[in-house]
């Protein structure tokens, strides 16, 4: 046994990235194939240098020239070569390829793998820092069926050098992982960066499938992604898989509504519709190239100091079955969420918000970190001509409808307040339902959890249906009952 001194702390011993490769090199049965193209041949390396590789290794290649690729892996629709569909081609390919020249009858217990990644590392000009897709299909018994995780990475580095060895060490912990790790998806995904820090590689999107991953929950491993810092934001479809953002955000015009959506109301989806009537009025906008973008901030994910899943999950439910595409960010201030956006697009973009959350954006203690301050703030939320649509507030108490004619905002902010409002970038929302303004997520939340009647016909049908098909928020109640 190891000593331990008195006031010695417990610590995890995090393997080299040597040794991760060796133990892999000594197992008899796991045997595979690299393929790597786009940052030469990094992961294969560490596997070569761990020594004892000729057991492990069937093949390593990287099929760099576009028309030798193609005449492997066939051209794809869109010709593009950095492509998830281009990596499960790789992936599909090498692995039927051992599959046809190992004979299962001579190696019975051979566990067979194809580690793959597509990129493109940064450009010469140092404007691009690049991208690129990562995964792994593989055995962990010979007589099952392979399991698949697929990641996509965006590099930060601003040295091409630096990007394949910090790609190299990634795929030695995602092949590790997957084989000693893979009983516990969310400590596999924390692996990911040993000896990497996060500032040197994004994971922004990641999925698992197979059956080892057969209860895995894509939408809870985005929400992880974010939770771990590993990103700034992931989004989901509908179908509840993980999604590129790129591929939903790539030169759209954008409308966003940040909310805790919990659960989504009828004013929540009034907000949506009346600011989606104005914002397709607008120059260059229509309803084909426009995404809708329903975003939720790690912190209205919350509870009690942690994140609770089995809440974020029920959110997810009724999001997706009304067809919405879903955000998840780690950005506190509306500025942050319109810089991620202009990533990807440079097409128009619209936030539909309620009055108190377009105060609290007039507040200076959310910009005191910034050398600009509020106006710094400013000038990246209203970049491009963006436009706040202001869902108007009613007070319960005396029925006063406020708006942007009539809200309060410090004192020192209302000349920077009359600016926006006047020169347009301040909208009402103004065709809003009067019925619906009495209803808040909080209220229905609390109805469901103490047994309440009425709070059906708060929220959107198909919501409801939901919430009582599937037992949503069912903890709530848990929680309501335990107070009693």
């Amino acid at each position: 046994m190891p000593i331990t001194i008195m006031g010695d702390r417990e610590f995890e011993n995090v393997p080299s990235i040597k040794s991760k490769a060796l133990r892999i090199n000594l197992n008899e049965n796991i045997y595979g194939t690299f393929s790597e193209i786009g940052a030469g041949q990094e992961t294969v390396r560490n596997f070569f240098r761990a020594g004892g590789a000729s057991g492990t290794i069937a093949k390593a290649m990287s099929a760099y020239d576009k028309d030798f690729s193609d005449a492997i892996y066939g051209i794809e629709d869109d010709r593009r070569y950095v492509t998830e569909e281009r990596l499960k081609k790789m992936l599909t390919h090498e692995t039927n390829l051992i599959e046809q020249r190992i004979s299962r009858e001579k190696h019975p217990n051979k566990l067979f793998f194809t580690y793959a990644n597509t990129v493109a590392t940064i450009d010469f000009a140092k404007k691009y820092k690049g991208h690129g897709w990562v995964g792994i299909r593989y055995q962990v018994h010979p007589q099952e069926d392979y399991n698949e995780i697929i990641l996509h990475v965006r590099f930060h580095e601003n040295d091409a050098r630096l990007q394949q060895n910090t790609l190299g060490i990634l795929g030695v912990n995602l092949i590790y992982g997957a084989y000693y790790k893979y009983d516990s998806p969310k400590k596999l995904l924390r692996y990911l960066y040993d000896h990497i820090d996060k500032d040197q590689i994004e994971i922004d999107t990641i999925n698992f499938s197979g059956p080892r991953f057969e209860n895995v929950d894509n939408r809870l491993m985005s929400l992880q992604l974010v939770k771990n810092g590993m990103t700034e934001a992931v989004m989901f479809a509908p179908d509840g898989n993980n999604v590129l953002p790129a591929k939903i955000l790539y030169k759209k015009n954008i409308l966003a509504l940040r909310g805790s959506f919990r659960p989504v109301t009828k004013v929540n989806m009034d907000m949506y519709k009346r600011s989606m009537e104005l914002f397709l009025k607008e120059n260059r906008v229509s309803e084909e190239n426009t995404e809708v973008i329903f975003e939720i901030t790690l912190s209205n994910l919350r509870a009690e100091g942690e994140i609770d899943e089995r809440d974020f999950m029920d959110r997810a439910e009724l999001l997706c079955s009304l067809g919405q595409t879903v955000m998840i960010s780690n950005f506190q201030e509306y500025y942050k969420v319109v810089e991620y956006f202009s990533r990807y697009t440079k097409e128009r973009m619209g936030l539909a918000m309620g009055v108190n959350n377009l105060v609290d954006i007039f507040d200076e203690k959310y910009y005191r970190h910034l050398s600009g301050g509020i106006l710094e703030a400013f000038g990246k939320l209203f970049f491009k001509d963006l436009k706040v649509y202001l869902y108007p507030f009613k007070d319960k108490e005396t029925g006063e409808i406020t708006t942007s004619e009539n809200l309060k905002v410090h004192p020192r902010m209302k000349e920077l307040y009359k600016f926006f409002k006047y020169n347009g970038k301040v909208v009402d929302i103004k065709n809003y339902d009067p019925e619906i303004l009495d209803i808040f997520s909080r209220e229905v939340l609390q109805m469901i959890a103490e047994g309440k009647p009425g709070w059906e016909e708060m929220l959107p049908e198909k919501t409801t249906a939901m919430i009582k098909e599937h037992n949503l928020f069912s903890h709530q109640k848990q929680k309501a009952a335990q107070k009693i």
